[in-house]
């Protein structure tokens, strides 16, 4: 046997690999590309498409070179020059400080954070490329951490994309990674030449807003690589036509998955929970109710009522604004379920929202002999079990609870109803999880009707919500009155506190919110527990009118559920005059003799939240105001998105019109919630300019169903992958 070929060698030849491995951990190369990988997926970037779908945030224009004498302040420019001075000074921080000529004058490149590498490759003599914002001064020209390479080969003939990234993941392996799947994607047309043509040839165009010329490889090609000579403003605000042709693909995609997702429900079956005439206990309960409804609220009864009476099951949105009155409606959907002997269970986000409505469902329903189940997380044991013996056994026609009802130990005997209350609160899983309860007949599913008081857009009811039927209320109970709102800075506050004593004089009950319970290093805000100790020293000499003191309390969400229950009960009651709370007063509560809401830091609320807080006054006769106190402290500059909230509530009390402020300002995120469980399913299109596309996609989407079903799931698999189930709850 050759030496070439024992055992020994043999088994040398196999460690080699073995060894490289070991060395490799010791470098840490591994771990660098499995760091790389790990980077690469928390982006979401899973398949070849989604990295062709992963489009630059921006642009850099490396395709020519300036010349110092020609740069103006202010410009980003590339320029190539010899280093002439490379240093380590330590005045007024450390710093390496390079001089760069190019020919045509110097420039200082300036480096607050730099490695011996970065040090090594900026030499003196060394020839560089050079790219950053020029800024001048006395001394001359200056660039703040420019990028820079070393000088040579042709510039580059498009474009330089600059792409969305997390920490550790650097724009050169990205834009290896994004090219090599945009190579290897499958970007055969998934929109057949019949649909093409509708949208692109050159009078349905105008129609959709569509501009023709890009087919989806063309569109990504270029978005990737576009060249030089291309409008900067057409590709920043996503008008040029390549992103165009994106924009209507990706919106197509969505309203597929809504369309497939309704047609998907209305073959499933649910029980007929239909009218039981003038004894009905719907009727009884319109009789013993303390108020005429409005024709708004008659009208989603009507609505309501035909979806109970179909054997598909209802998929209805409730929407109104604060105050409109849904509660009672909720209340007339469940008395016709539970008329046909099924049960019904209503979930609402926080305790305090779930107690409420328990108490008024149970002051209507009570006399009516209907016994109704109480649920949270926080029962007594004994008594948790008493509640769970009445739904089981079907005692229970209404359960009412939080999050509680929805585990897996509540099992009902035949839910045909499930009402959500701030369904936005609610994630994908638990919304499913409430539908998945009906235990009585394995092959019916129960009817969702789901309650919000943040108005919905209508860009956003025919995107997001294309799968849902959309009830409104808008109209308000006849005796609201109308709030007043008002910005006040923060230096005005001993005014704020004079306004509440004189609110005070006259039997009124005031709200004081605060953003945060304790004290933030992070933020300096002043806190709940501060405030309350404030206003109780400010107020401790007011005397109610028979000479008893005013009481000031304190609410919020750490506070233990029974003190939370008692403080929220004195001030119902109205033996409480002032509460100091974080947001868990947002929704559902209910004072008429609240007059004053005021909000410490309102700019750093968002805008439905502001309107659902302002909501929990104007609620009685009594002439209401809001304040909306803000800092413009150093650390809490008034931004600008701060300014558009604040003015928006100023100018406006109408909720629809709030709601489509706040899309404007902030984007959808705010009304889905967790709809899509933080996946957002529109990247590219934007629901404040893309209406046109948007009303084009709605009128395309059945046509792809119906005559192109293959290709219409190829198309929703490319656009959501995964992410279309969220559209499902």
């Amino acid at each position: 046997m050759s030496e070439a070929s024992t055992p020994s060698t043999v088994a040398k030849k196999k460690a080699k690999p073995a060894r490289k491995a070991v060395e490799a951990v010791k470098t840490g190369a591994v771990d660098k590309k499995t760091h790389l990988q790990k980077a690469i997926a928390k982006l979401g970037l899973h398949r070849d498409i989604d990295l062709a779908l992963h489009l630059p945030l921006r642009y850099e224009d490396e395709t020519r070179l300036t010349k110092l004498r020609d740069a103006r302040e202010g410009d980003t420019v590339q320029i190539e020059g010899v280093v002439t001075n490379c240093e380590i000074t330590y005045r007024p921080r450390r710093q390496l400080l390079v001089t760069l000529d190019d020919g045509s004058d110097t420039c200082t490149l300036r480096f607050f954070s730099f490695y011996p590498s970065q040090q090594k490759a900026l030499a003196v003599g060394n020839v560089i490329r050079a790219r950053g914002e020029v800024k001048g001064g006395f001394l001359g020209f200056t660039m703040m951490h420019p990028s820079f390479k070393t000088a040579g080969g042709d510039l580059a003939t498009a474009l330089t994309p600059v792409y969305p990234t997390v920490a550790g993941l650097p724009q050169g392996y990205l834009r290896k990674v994004v090219l090599g799947g945009l190579a290897r994607a499958d970007l055969s047309e998934t929109m057949p030449a019949e649909l093409v043509a509708i949208i692109f040839d050159g009078k349905s165009s105008a129609q959709i807003g569509v501009q023709p010329a890009y087919l989806l490889p063309e569109a990504l090609s270029f978005l990737h690589h576009p060249t030089p000579d291309v409008s900067m403003l057409e590709l920043e605000d996503r008008t040029h036509p390549a992103w165009q042709r994106l924009k209507i693909e990706e919106l197509l995609a969505q309203q597929i998955s809504q369309l497939q997702a309704k047609r998907e429900r209305a073959a499933l079956r649910a029980p007929v929970l239909a009218s039981q005439g003038k004894n009905s206990l719907y009727e009884k309960l319109l009789g013993i109710i303390p108020f005429k409804l409005t024709s708004a609220q008659e009208r989603v009864c009507g609505e309501i009522t035909l979806d109970l009476a179909r054997n598909i099951p209802m998929h209805r949105l409730l929407q109104g604004d604060v105050g409109s009155g849904k509660t009672v409606v909720a209340a007339l959907a469940a008395a016709k379920c539970i008329d046909a002997g099924w049960q019904c269970a209503l979930m609402a986000p926080t305790e305090i929202l779930a107690e409420q409505h328990f108490r008024k469902l149970l002051s209507w329903l009570e006399p009516l002999g209907i016994t109704t189940a109480w649920l949270t997380g926080s029962q007594k044991t004994k008594e948790r079990r008493e509640a769970l013996a009445l739904i089981a056994s079907g005692e229970a026609a209404l359960v009412v609870g939080t999050h509680a009802v929805i585990q897996e130990k509540v099992q009902f005997k035949n839910l045909a109803l499930a009402i959500i209350d701030e369904q936005h609160r609610f994630g994908v899983a638990q919304r499913l999880a409430l539908r998945s309860k009906m235990v009585a007949d394995a092959n019916l599913e129960p009817h969702l009707l789901m309650m919000t008081a943040t108005p919905i857009p209508r860009t956003l009811a025919m995107s997001y919500y294309a799968d849902l039927d959309v009830s409104t209320i808008d109209e308000l109970p006849p005796g609201r009155t109308p709030i007043v709102t008002k910005v006040v800075n923060d230096a005005r506050r001993d005014e704020v506190i004079e306004r509440i004593r004189s609110q005070l004089a006259e039997g009124r009950q005031i709200y004081w919110v605060c953003p945060l319970i304790e004290e933030s290093e992070a933020l300096d805000l002043t806190n709940a527990t501060e405030t309350h100790e404030q206003l109780c020293a400010a107020l401790g000499d007011v005397q109610l009118k028979d000479g008893q003191p005013i009481m000031v309390g304190l609410l919020h969400s750490r506070m233990p559920v029974a003190e939370k229950k008692a403080v929220m009960s004195l001030f119902t009651a109205g033996h409480m005059q002032v509460l100091v709370s974080t947001t868990v007063i947002e929704v559902g509560v209910d004072v008429p003799n609240a007059s004053l809401m005021v909000i410490e830091h309102a700019e750093r609320f968002g805008l439905s939240q502001l309107h659902q807080l302002r909501g929990r006054v104007g609620r009685g006769a009594a002439a209401s105001v809001c304040v909306l106190l803000y800092s413009t402290g150093d650390a809490t500059r008034l931004g600008e998105t701060a300014r558009a909230r604040l003015k928006a509530m100023v100018e406006t009390n109408d909720g629809f019109e709030i709601a489509r402020r706040d899309l404007e300002i902030r984007g959808p995120g705010e009304f889905l919630g967790a709809r899509q469980s933080g996946a957002a399913l529109l990247r590219f299109a934007d629901l404040a300019t893309d209406v046109e596309l948007l009303e084009g996609a709605r009128q395309l989407a059945p046509i792809m169903l119906d005559k192109y079903p293959e290709l219409a799931q190829k198309h929703v698999h490319r656009w959501l992958g995964e992410k279309a189930e969220y559209l499902k709850a």
